[in-house]
């Protein structure tokens, strides 16, 4: 004689499966997060996801707009002649990828392959005489492709101790 599946345990475990499947389906229709990157200053670290990265290489307008539209930037304060020191997971630079810096705008390092950068003394709020230095610097992370495309941008706000 055979048991027939209609009791009550072989539902509940029909229905257990069901939900773990359902569950490991759903996880796996979520997007992966971006690699960190990361700008210490002395003893003080932030790190960010990228905040633009469609996955495919950006346009120079979506660069602009990343690159000028810094919302929520995490920030860090800097004082004059502190160590920069600016670092990004290894999946930056995997396959051929490189990344550099830039400050307000402009590029302050070459395309890198390296995952780590350091700046002993420098000074980001330097004014060469002109005028007061501003209160803060946005500093972005840009990811290149082996062409120079730009394909991710990670933001930071540098605030003048």
């Amino acid at each position: 004689m055979t048991a027939t599946l209609s009791s009550g345990r072989g539902r509940r475990s029909v229905a257990a499966l069901g939900a773990v499947s359902a569950g490991l389906l759903l996880l796996s229709a979520c997007d992966k997060p971006t690699p960190l990157a990361t700008v210490t200053v002395g003893t003080s670290s932030v790190s960010a996801e990228a905040a633009c990265h469609d996955g495919k290489e950006l346009s120079m307008d979506r660069v602009q707009e990343c690159l000028t539209g810094m919302k929520d930037a995490k920030t860090i304060e800097y004082g004059r002649g502190d160590t920069l020191r600016l670092g990004v997971d290894p999946e930056v630079v995997e396959e051929g990828k490189k990344w550099q810096a830039v400050l307000d705008g402009q590029p302050i390092t070459e395309p890198s392959a390296n995952t780590y950068r350091s700046f002993p003394g420098a000074d980001l709020f330097a004014t060469g005489g002109q005028g007061e230095a501003p209160a803060s610097k946005k500093l972005a992370f840009v990811q290149v492709a082996e062409d120079g495309k730009p394909l991710a941008v990670w933001n930071f706000t540098v605030k003048l101790k």
